[in-house]
């Protein structure tokens, strides 16, 4: 994901519900959301080139997303594919607690990012960036959050708008389709808003919108996720109108 708010424990009756985007260059290929023949109890798009995931559940209630942070200085050709660290969380066993542990030793491997894991009942959040509070995960308390492509509840303009409107919704009882839409404004900040992660002004501005688009990167795909307690999680994928 390149954007994703959520609610934690704000909902009765709801412990997580999480609305993004993912962007990505339009000939990257993946395969829709759906239960995968390999792992039969993980539903999620799949990265064909990299073979993970960006957002995921399972039967059981487990989910797992990742957005990636924006730092072009620091990019590696030859660093692992991100995706591996959403799916491996969802294929296994461990608690959060556990499968951040396993993940410490490897983080300078991976250019940087934010991973989210949990279930109804815990939520963590790990980058391989930011401070030794980032560095070694932190459990979440109940509230609302918004992640792009730096570090948890950066005040980026689109994710301080976007988790105002996501709040406003959630106030609302406002079904779907008003998530979804919240989810499709194209519009960029202001330049004197900008974030300064080391690309020119010109792209940050077309970085800057919730929905993204442009002739060969954009917004793909826009997900919903809802966690249900002990029943099976919800997870809805709708393309862009780029992509269909």
């Amino acid at each position: 994901m390149c954007l994703i708010v959520f609610a934690w424990h704000v909902v009765p009756g709801m412990p997580l519900i999480a609305a993004g985007n993912r962007d990505e260059f339009y000939d990257r290929p993946a395969k829709a959301a759906d239960w995968w023949d390999d792992h039969p109890q993980i539903y999620a798009g799949r990265d064909l080139q990299g073979g993970g995931t960006w957002i995921g559940v399972t039967r059981a209630g487990r989910f797992a997303a990742l957005t990636n942070i924006r730092a072009p200085s620091e990019m590696r050709s030859d660093a692992p594919s991100r995706g591996a660290l959403v799916s491996n969380y969802l294929a296994g066993d461990m608690s959060p607690d556990e499968y951040v542990a396993t993940l410490k030793s490897q983080a300078a491997d991976y250019n940087g990012y934010n991973l989210l894991i949990g279930d109804s009942r815990q939520l963590l959040w790990f980058s391989n960036r930011g401070d030794a509070d980032e560095r070694n995960g932190r459990a979440l308390a109940p509230g609302i959050y918004g992640l792009s492509n730096s570090l948890l509840d950066c005040a980026w303009p689109k994710v301080v708008r976007t988790k105002a409107q996501f709040a406003s919704l959630l106030c609302q009882g406002a079904p779907e389709d008003a998530y979804f839409e919240m989810l499709t404004d194209t519009t960029c900040a202001s330049d004197c808003r900008l974030p300064k992660t080391g690309l020119s002004m010109e792209r940050e501005r077309l970085l800057s919108a919730v929905c993204i688009e442009s002739p060969d990167y954009g917004t793909r795909v826009s997900t919903l996720v809802k966690l249900h307690g002990d029943q099976v999680p919800v997870l809805i994928e709708r393309p862009t109108l780029a992509m269909r």
